[in-house]
């Protein structure tokens, strides 16, 4: 039976390791996340009961083993909400919204390359991850997770009302990013 999972464990790695890197932010880590879930998910193939696609129990169990990672990464160093984590959008487009060549990801390198290369995802990941890690962090956590207010609560020792707040403003950073960074005047650049 594991034999037949194979080739659906190989090509959902490259996803998992993907979305893990949207919370953790270092590759390292996410590799030893993804590959303790998929070692997980192996060792619990005679319980699998495909009441949900393979892809989605998988992604349940990487979604445990971050929860956890981030439960300990949060014991082991205090955490910081400061304006100073911040980064100044503006800085990153130049006067006609078009992406500041030095702020623009390395593989923009003239306004026709940003132009046949930009795609929504692309910008969008951009902006995500040029977004202070604790807000980024509480935004996985709720829109690409699917966590309940309570359990980010429970996880980042965060009140529901700073949860809340900080969707709000994760939500204004990434609407602002991406209106600079992807629609102008109602057009992709």
């Amino acid at each position: 039976m594991q034999a037949s999972y194979e080739k659906q464990f190989e090509a959902l790695r490259p996803k998992l390791i993907a979305f893990t890197l949207l919370q953790v932010q270092d590759r390292g880590h996410a590799e030893d996340l993804v590959q303790d879930a998929l070692i997980g998910a192996l060792e619990g193939l005679s319980t699998y009961q495909g009441n949900a696609q393979f892809d989605t129990w998988v992604y349940s169990i990487l979604r445990n083993k971050l929860v956890d990672y981030i439960r300990r990464a949060k014991r082991e160093r205090e955490r910081f909400v400061s304006d100073e984590d911040e980064i100044d959008i503006d800085s990153m487009f130049d006067e006609r919204s078009h992406w500041d060549l030095d702020a623009a990801p390395s593989h923009w390198h003239s306004p026709e390359d940003l132009h046949l290369r930009s795609n929504f995802w692309e910008v969008f990941d951009f902006c995500l991850l040029h977004l202070p890690t604790s807000t980024a962090r509480v935004f996985a956590l709720r829109e690409l997770m699917d966590l309940e207010t309570t359990e980010i609560c429970d996880c980042l020792d965060i009140s529901e009302q700073n949860v809340w707040t900080i969707l709000h403003r994760a939500r204004l950073k990434l609407r602002g990013c991406l209106e600079k960074g992807w629609f102008l005047k109602g057009e992709a650049v």
